[in-house]
């Protein structure tokens, strides 16, 4: 039969926090995935690598002004996502909206990070509304459209609202 011996606290607890450690560089808690936020410059610098050009009203991008047009706080998943969908579709793409204040709140959003606004050229449009799955009429009245990685596409009346959970398209 075994032999159980009590172990002092302190020994517990370190073995405890080694544990809880172990668990958590494996990704066995909490999300399936870290968000890394990007600044506007990092942003800025990947998509315009692609091609990917921003128009903002106020011709600025300061992140707290609603006529601008801001990657500030940008989720790397979101700038994936744009990249992906610009590759695959063979669409130009200009970004008229991106983290700056001014949209709709929520969890997924363009504040905190999720969401792009994208000029809604007949490319992008056709590419959208042939190769997604109609997903119904959002609450506003945009029409949207789910790609088969989840992100979801809503046609806004002077832009496509877009929604990364990934960086697939």
């Amino acid at each position: 039969m075994p032999m159980h011996l009590p172990m002092p606290g302190r020994l517990v607890r370190s073995l405890l926090a080694v544990l809880t450690s172990l668990v958590a560089v494996a990704g066995l808690t909490g999300p399936s995935h870290a968000v890394t936020k990007l600044t506007d410059a990092q942003a800025a610098s990947q998509l315009s690598a692609v091609g990917i050009t921003r128009v903002s009203t106020g011709g600025c991008t300061d992140r707290y002004v609603s006529t601008c047009t801001s990657y500030d706080q940008i989720n790397q998943e979101t700038v994936s996502g744009i990249k992906t969908f610009k590759s695959i579709s063979g669409c130009a793409i200009t970004i008229t909206g991106g983290t700056e204040t001014g949209h709709a709140s929520g969890t997924y959003s363009h504040w905190n990070g999720y969401k792009v606004d994208v000029r809604p050229t007949t490319c992008v449009s056709n590419y959208i509304t042939s190769r997604y799955a109609y997903h119904g009429v959002r609450g506003d009245g945009a029409t949207m459209y789910r790609a088969p990685s989840g992100n979801i596409y809503a046609r806004e009346s002077s832009h496509w609202d877009i929604t990364y959970y990934t960086c697939g398209c």
